[in-house]
């Protein structure tokens, strides 16, 4: 998935090169500021998101803004309207992932629940503004609460011993978090994407156990492989 995506972004790059020689030797008269350009550093990469990520909501959604400004920037939409759009659209995204996601709340909730009765609780792991290893080498593992801002996360679970489902709760803002997930587990996601995404290469693998990873990404991201 990472090579789809680099890609993506090397021909998107390519496309821009050939478009600045041709308008260079004036080959093509093309403004390359045009009203609007800026847009296109929302649009690209929520472009590459909906073709790249499984989790296609939080593209879906950047795209639609990046769409939205463009319109606003070349007249064609009132500007103002945004702003009346704006909350709707978020109280109904919002409502959306609710709807579908409340099943596997359920039942992360309840697994949840059960780690606290034994007495035990998630790991935790915080990287702000800086990066963070998380290794369980032969340890017992049975659910993480992870957070990067403007920092990033490593969690290696190849040498974990996980022997039931576990939940991992994400929270990514301006930052990333790489999960690196053993063979003989299955991940479903949910999760909640502003301007960010999250990539399940563990998506289609069958597993005796099943990871769960929940939360929300806010300009960041989030890798399982």
């Amino acid at each position: 998935m990472k090579n789809l995506k680099r890609a993506l972004w090397g021909i998107v790059l390519i496309a821009a090169a050939i478009v600045i020689a041709l308008n260079s030797f004036d080959i093509i008269d093309f403004d390359i500021f045009f009203d609007g350009w800026w847009t296109l550093f929302i649009i690209i990469p929520s472009l590459v998101g909906v073709i790249q990520d499984r989790d296609k909501s939080g593209a879906i959604f950047g795209l639609g803004i990046g769409i939205f400004f463009l319109l606003c920037a070349q007249d064609i939409l009132d500007f103002d309207m945004f702003w009346k759009l704006l909350i709707p659209a978020i109280v109904a995204y919002i409502g959306l992932k609710m709807i579908f996601s409340s099943f596997l709340k359920n039942k992360t909730d309840k697994i949840v629940k059960e780690i606290k009765v034994n007495g035990r609780d998630l790991q935790n792991g915080v990287a702000v503004f800086c990066g963070t290893e998380m290794n369980f080498n032969d340890a017992v593992f049975e659910g993480a609460d992870l957070t990067a801002v403007f920092g990033g996360i490593d969690c290696d679970l190849r040498g974990a011993i996980i022997d039931k489902d576990c939940v991992i709760k994400v929270c990514a803002v301006f930052g990333g978090i790489d999960i690196i997930a053993p063979d003989n587990v299955k991940v479903v996601t949910n999760t909640a994407a502003i301007f960010g995404g999250v990539d399940n290469q563990k998506s289609s693998q069958s597993g005796v156990h099943t990871i769960y990873i929940e939360g929300a990404c806010f300009f960041g991201g989030v890798d399982i492989r």
